[in-house]
């Protein structure tokens, strides 16, 4: 029996369903958590790996996991870490050994003075964000969900967009991190600073992150407005958008000329945090603005649904296309699908031919009617307005790709839009090499990340044969992600579509034409190599390969990233 890694809030739990022990155990256990438990399977959300670790521990405490990392360590067991199981790689999931965080999920201290807070590494992003408001504080950006792992969601330098705003591991200002042979560190940019930048990022690698320092910010309601334009008009206009835009995304539809812009901007003065008893934040659900016309949700989370301002006949009218196209096509009565979203009645199109272009086609041309039908605006809180529905089970490719400082990528006229050239490029090798590629490609973008192993990096020494030029601190990077839909249960079809989407991972990539920098939590999985040495392979005598060695001391057999050995990998 497969125990999926789903997240609590999305009616499930972070169930494994270890039941037998180990009749074996290592070392004199101080307490049941310490001890590994085995038997069944661990998959990730996707369901695109699994494991079936040999010891798997639920430590639910500081002291459980030094344990364990010690225990480890004296007796050369790989050990990989384990947040929600949500990103399509398995680069958190092992043979040997995995831990999980799931247990250590406490928040510790909310300072409304220095806006900061402390939290334990397994504590999630929504249960974070609920703990905020009432102090008026929220987290600076959020992805595209909110059920990560705060040390997952950190370890992998994860995003939302924002020009100005950089991917979240910027927001660490202190950590706690359980190493094999270093003990227990307290990590800050006043104590151990290189040490400290890298272990922001580190995958796992340098220890286990057990506790997180973060840098909060004044919580401010939002203004989201959603239209769709053509590719002329993004082009005309992308420049003073991403200038004037707090929070950009773009999600292109490919075969067709439609591109569905999202702009999100405050709309007053942030709040003034103070202590929970003299605020009343709202918890409600985000609201249509006055005077305009709703805009749709593609939100997973019931708190940002319109249902309270989109009657039945207009949320028919929007979803016409889609249940159209799927009563024509997919032998199913108009009953039956009436409870179906957009992102769900995308996958119940895709899983009739999803390896078949022109099929493709008609989805998603049938998916950019629906947005066209769909513009309006919300007005809600930051962790309501940010996230995004990415769909069913699926593949994943996302890169980073540097376009530019600041000034010049916002300059209507100093601009290259090298991120634009990216995407019109890309476009058009995906219908010429006859790649079946879904709705949407989303197109994001960030301020740089001063922690050297983020792949939107900048102002700091890179690690990799492709940055061994630093960029410009106030460079900005744009994040475009590619997602090939795993919408069956089939298994030969679900093959068929991992492979197509491995072989065309070289046309995303433009044939490396371009500087692209690969997002951890996705990018680890087409070829089976976790972190491709084309984008970084340390060398000894490097910075990172030297804290490395002197961490992970017998845990790591090998400097090898390909294999992802010793304490790693957090899969957030």
């Amino acid at each position: 029996m497969l125990a999926v890694l789903l997240p609590s809030s999305m009616a499930a739990v972070l169930a494994y369903g270890f039941m037998n022990p180990d009749d074996q155990p290592l070392f004199s256990a101080a307490s049941p958590r310490q001890v590994p438990v085995s038997g069944e399977s661990v998959v990730n959300w996707s369901a695109t790996h699994a494991a079936h670790p040999k010891r798997y521990y639920q430590p639910e405490n500081q002291e459980d996991v030094e344990a364990i990392v010690a225990d480890c360590a004296a007796t050369k067991r790989k050990l990989r870490v384990v947040g929600s199981g949500l990103s399509p790689n398995g680069v958190g999931f092992s043979d040997e050994g995995m831990m999980s965080m799931a247990l250590l999920d406490k928040i510790l201290w909310i300072n409304p003075d220095t806006q900061q807070v402390r939290v334990e590494a397994g504590c999630r992003v929504q249960q974070l964000a609920d703990a905020l408001k009432p102090y008026g504080l929220s987290l600076q950006n959020f992805a595209s969900i909110r059920e990560q792992q705060i040390g997952g969601y950190t370890q992998v330098s994860a995003h939302g967009t924002g020009a100005t705003v950089p991917p979240v591991d910027e927001q660490v200002v202190a950590l706690k991190l359980v190493t094999p042979a270093g003990g227990v560190l307290e990590l800050s940019a006043d104590r151990n600073a290189e040490l400290f930048k890298l272990a922001r990022v580190g995958l796992g690698c340098l220890g286990v992150v057990t506790e997180v320092t973060l840098q909060a910010v004044p919580l401010q309601t939002l203004h989201e407005k959603t239209f769709v334009a053509s590719a002329h008009k993004v082009a005309r206009n992308h420049a003073s958008w991403l200038r004037n835009s707090k929070h950009l995304r773009y999600m292109w539809l490919p075969f067709t000329d439609s591109v569905v812009v999202v702009q999100v901007n405050p709309t007053g003065p942030p709040a003034k945090p103070s202590k929970p008893q003299s605020l009343q934040p709202s918890n409600g659900p985000a609201t249509a603005v006055a005077g305009e016309q709703p805009g749709a949700s593609m939100s997973a989370y019931g708190d940002v649904e319109q249902a309270e301002q989109v009657d039945e006949r207009t949320l028919a009218h929007r979803l016409e296309p889609l249940r159209g196209l799927l009563i024509k096509h997919g032998g199913v009565t108009h009953q039956q699908i009436a409870d179906l979203s957009a992102p769900e009645l995308r996958d119940a199109l895709l899983v009739l031919n999803p390896l078949d272009q022109p099929w493709v086609k008609q989805v998603n041309r049938a998916e950019a009617e629906f947005w066209k039908r769909s513009s309006g605006a919300r007005i809600g809180t930051p962790d309501q307005i940010l996230g995004f529905d990415c769909g069913g089970q699926q593949w994943v490719l996302e890169v980073a790709v540097p376009i530019g400082r600041y000034n010049r990528v916002t300059s209507s006229w100093r601009s290259k839009s090298t991120d634009l050239a990216y995407m019109r490029e890309l476009l058009q090798l995906i219908e010429a090499a006859d790649i079946p590629a879904p709705s949407p490609i989303e197109q994001r973008w960030t301020a740089s990340s001063s922690s050297p192993m983020s792949p939107a990096a900048a102002g700091t020494e890179g690690l990799g044969a492709d940055r061994s030029k630093t960029l410009p601190a106030d460079t900005v990077h744009s994040w475009v992600g590619i997602i090939m839909y795993l919408p069956t249960d089939d298994a030969e079809q679900r093959q068929a579509i991992t492979n197509r989407y491995a072989c065309a991972g070289r046309v995303y990539l433009l044939d490396d034409k371009l500087t692209l920098h690969r997002a951890w939590p996705y990018n680890l999985c087409c070829q089976q190599t976790y972190l491709d040495a084309a984008y970084i392979t340390p060398k000894a005598g490097s910075t990172f390969y030297t804290q490395l060695s002197k961490l992970s001391d017998s845990v790591c057999t090998s400097i090898s990233y390909q294999m992802m050995v010793g304490v790693c990998a957090p899969s957030h």
